[in-house]
């Protein structure tokens, strides 16, 4: 690999994103000098019991430090800016951001313990070199502050890479992306664009933030008690539509979840909320009726931990909804989290809850931060690159994205997997060479591979059960006392109880037949007696019930 990146080369390697949804993490290399570019989380799915993050794994950025020139990161959503204080300090390079993305970082940093981030702030429009890289900040409209993308000049020629974006003809923060500011970039030549392939298969425009500001307007007009909006915390966007139509109706507006108050104590910091009043605390909602007020709160994609999964099945301390209160998900749903947000609805629909999500209603509740057909086309069409590569999607939308591209007469489309080594230039682009990508979990405090034994054995104990037994024996191999055992996820037809009782006589039956089999001798191992007893209840219950327990046997002699 270290082969690789000395190469006289311009060269692009998707380290994450590209065929998932999330950790995003992209690499570029000219003639050996690297930038890394944004650095997300992914949401963990059932394959990771006890896993709520995971994120891409570092190891190329940090084998490679000495070459490593910078991190830039794009705009402050989870998937692009979430994994950065858990493993920055692996490869320690400076950060380029614009203000917002830097003010959500130092918090992120300080929640981590991290103090010696180098984090630059960047200007929108900005020229800055980074090594043999000549970079400048493109703003773009997204539904996160600061937004931008990255126009990289190399002497290999010119390259765009996305980030998020979309055309909304009227941003409720941020600026407009604008045509002449991609037209002119055209004109200085753009061998390859590297773009967003979220909404690649959806026709039509992503919309403005300005009518959803109208649909909920409309929406809190038909609603009568509580009404909750949960919303990605960073969309920040969505924040102050959601602000101005409760002002409209006569309602006040409370933020509840923690990463909600994180992100918009940073948009305050930087000036994005000056006309939006102060949000209540949780402790005035006690002092207000329900028909008053409004709740955001985080919790969109089903999260267990959330604040609306808590509020739904009754367990956020003194915020309850009763019959007749409205929850609106003023947000999309990412694909593999539908499990999760549909167990969150039946939870509030038991209790009576009106669910209003974007497909339920008229009224616009949401729209996307990501660009849809159209969008694409006329950003190809602005740009007129010899290469399109889709990235920020799977394999559904890179394959949409480059059917696009194709369809634009664009010379070139690879669509690539994480870990694609694609040469921009010298010459025509191409894959060139594979490297291997991983990826790691957060489990409670600490960062662990996702084959780490320990997530390994719950997924084992998800589908299989467990076995627990502890005999105390003497050196006669006579049983002292009962034999303790324990078993989860294990039934029988009979009772609950029944297959204790019949594991109990099973173990009572091998260790009479150890005691009379021909090998023992009065120098028997508790290793030796457990490993034997182990092996045979395991296939005991395999037999009985079609399972394979996790299974652990404790052994203790007393010579006695």
């Amino acid at each position: 690999m270290s082969n690789i990146f000395n190469s006289d080369e311009f060269l692009f390697i998707p380290l994450g994103g590209s065929e998932e949804f999330g950790a995003n993490l992209n690499l570029y290399s000219c003639n050996g000098e690297l930038i890394a570019i944004d650095c997300g989380i992914a949401f963990a799915d059932e394959r990771f019991p006890g896993i709520d993050i995971l994120l891409p794994d570092p190891w190329v950025l940090e084998e490679n430090r000495e070459k490593l020139k910078a991190l830039i990161i794009t705009h402050a959503h989870e998937d692009h800016i979430g994994a950065v204080p858990y493993i920055w300090e692996r490869f320690k390079c400076p950060i380029y951001t614009t203000k917002f993305t830097s003010a959500v970082l130092h918090k992120k940093f300080y929640q981590e313990g991290v103090y010696d981030a180098d984090i630059k702030v960047i200007n929108l429009n900005e020229d800055f070199e980074i090594g043999v890289f000549k970079i400048k900040a493109l703003p773009v409209s997204h539904s996160v502050p600061d937004s931008f993308s990255v126009f990289i000049q190399t002497p290999y020629g010119n390259v765009l890479h996305s980030g998020d974006w979309n055309l909304d003809p009227a941003p409720i923060t941020g600026i407009r992306t604008d045509k002449k500011t991609f037209q002119y970039i055209s004109s200085k030549g753009v061998i390859a664009y590297i773009g967003d392939s979220t909404n690649a298969q959806v026709n039509g425009f992503s919309g403005s933030e300005a009518d959803v500001e109208k649909g909920l307007i409309a929406e809190f007009k038909q609603c009568k008690g509580k009404i909750v909006v949960t919303i990605f915390s960073s969309n920040i966007g969505r924040v102050i539509s959601i602000a101005r139509a409760a002002i409209d109706v006569g309602r006040r507006v409370a933020l509840i979840g923690r990463s909600l108050h994180r992100m918009v104590g940073c948009a305050y910091d930087c000036g994005f909320l000056q006309d939006i009043p102060e949000f209540l605390t949780e402790d005035d909602l006690e002092y207000i009726s329900d028909d008053n007020i409004v709740l955001i709160v985080t919790g969109s994609q089903g999260e267990h931990r959330a604040a609306l999964a808590r509020i739904a099945r009754g367990e956020y301390r003194d915020i309850s909804l009763n019959k007749g209160d409205s929850v609106i998900f003023s947000a999309r749903a990412i694909p593999g989290n539908e499990r999760n947000i549909n167990t969150v609805k039946n939870n509030l629909s038991a209790a009576e809850v009106r669910i209003i999500t974007p497909s339920d209603t008229k009224n616009i509740i949401h729209v996307s931060g990501h660009p849809c057909k159209e969008e694409i086309i006329q950003m190809l069409q602005w740009v007129n690159p010899d290469c399109v590569i889709p990235v920020h999607g799977e394999r559904l939308q890179l394959d949409a994205h480059a059917r696009l591209a194709q369809e634009c007469q664009i010379k070139h489309t690879i669509v690539p997997n994480n870990g694609s080594v694609i040469r921009l230039a010298p010459g025509e682009p191409e894959i060139i060479d594979h490297i291997e990508t991983k990826m790691l979990a957060v489990d409670l405090m600490r960062i662990i591979p996702v084959n780490h034994q320990s997530i390994t054995a719950r997924r084992k104990l998800q589908y299989s059960g467990a076995v627990h037994a502890s005999i105390v024996i003497d050196s006669g191999l006579n049983i002292l006392g009962n034999i303790k055992i324990d078993t989860v996820g294990l039934t029988c037809e009979r009772s609950d109880d029944c297959i204790i009782n019949d594991l109990e006589k099973h173990i009572r039956n091998i260790i009479i037949k150890f005691k009379n089999d021909t090998l023992y001798d009065e120098g028997h191992d508790e290793d030796k007696i457990s490993e034997t007893i182990r092996i045979s209840v395991r296939k005991y219950v395999l037999d009985r019930l079609r399972l394979k327990p996790k299974t652990t046997i404790h052994v203790t002699c007393l010579n006695i």
